[in-house]
């Protein structure tokens, strides 16, 4: 699973550095196929319950499961990329927001805010600690912003299927106590409305939208829970220190 969200991530860094105004985000389609050719691995969103692609690949109020298509970048823009791998029969998953050039102080706040959401999760996924401690930990950082947490999609566990038991809310939602078992991988992955968070799907049953069209924010990350505390899997060598801030604060 190291190796697996190893080279996951690779693939996310040369489609973040390919990010830029004018560009059309089919071309990060073909450099996750390319670079799954090249890693001799199998993309895990490709056919997965019918998905047409490679990478979901959401534009702005767009919140998951985009299509990449002909359609151009623009400034001001955001993107989110989600893809996961099967490596030797296990999986990786992770998922990025990246600003497309200058974008406005709301949406830089989002993305930041996100983020740290993610990152605050992270910290409480040890061995012992209820599972909603993860979820309240993503939920108090949101709204606190004055941002709203998606409801209709959750994190969830992850290994040798693409998603398993349990999920992983980022709102309170369990009832019950969850503990964390040393040895579990979740993937951790706030999805973060500037307004409301109720979404829509679009006619290609796929595509996720906020109702009212505002922006929304998409960080995920694989994570072990092990008994030296959080290890992210899908960490990206590019955004290492940003991403771990919050697990020695």
């Amino acid at each position: 699973m190291r190796e697996a969200n190893r080279l996951g991530a690779l693939i996310l860094d040369e489609i973040e550095a390919q990010v830029r105004p004018g560009v059309p985000t089919m071309l990060f389609e073909e450099i996750a196929a390319r670079m799954c050719r090249d890693f001799q691995v199998k993309p895990a969103n490709l056919g997965y319950g019918g998905f047409p692609h490679v990478l979901c690949c959401s534009i702005n109020e767009q919140v998951v499961h985009g299509f990449p298509s002909d359609r151009i970048l623009c400034e001001g823009d955001i993107v989110s990329f989600d893809m996961g791998l099967v490596y030797e029969g296990f999986y990786s998953d992770s998922a990025r927001t990246v600003p497309v050039g200058a974008v406005s102080e709301e949406v830089a706040r989002l993305l930041r805010v996100t983020q740290e959401s993610l990152a605050l999760g992270i910290a409480e996924a040890r061995p012992g600690n209820d599972l909603r401690r993860v979820s309240a930990a993503i939920q108090q950082h949101v709204e606190a912003a004055g941002f709203h947490v998606v409801r209709r999609f959750v994190g969830h566990g992850v290994g040798v299927n693409y998603h398993e038991k349990p999920e992983v809310p980022n709102f309170i939602a369990h009832k019950t106590p969850l503990l964390l078992m040393q040895g579990m991988v979740l993937a951790i992955e706030p999805m973060v409305c500037v307004g409301t968070h109720e979404v829509d799907i679009l006619e290609d049953k796929w595509t996720a939208v906020t109702r009212d069209g505002s922006m929304a924010a998409h960080f995920e990350h694989s994570v072990a829970v092990t008994g030296k505390g959080p290890e992210i899997l899908s960490l990206s060598s590019k955004r290492g220190k940003a991403a771990t801030s919050a697990l020695t604060a």
